[in-house]
């Protein structure tokens, strides 16, 4: 199991976040997903996280991934 943090911009809201958690969480492996608004990090937690897969899910619920924290 493996925990990573991203730093996500554009999520202001509820919206923002459950948009952000139910794409991250879609990706095979991934077992939990926390999204922190006020900083702007998403808590992943999977097996073998693939950091082209989540900038992909970030993407399609239409925020910007900018990186790792």
């Amino acid at each position: 199991m493996e925990t990573v943090t991203y730093k996500v911009t554009g999520m202001t809201c509820g919206h923002c976040e459950k948009a952000v958690t139910e794409e991250v969480g879609a990706i095979p492996g991934v077992t939990e997903v926390r999204v922190d608004l006020p900083t702007g990090h998403v808590i992943v937690t999977g097996e073998t996280l693939a950091d082209d897969a989540v900038r992909e899910a970030v993407d399609e619920a239409g925020y910007e991934l900018a990186g790792r924290v």
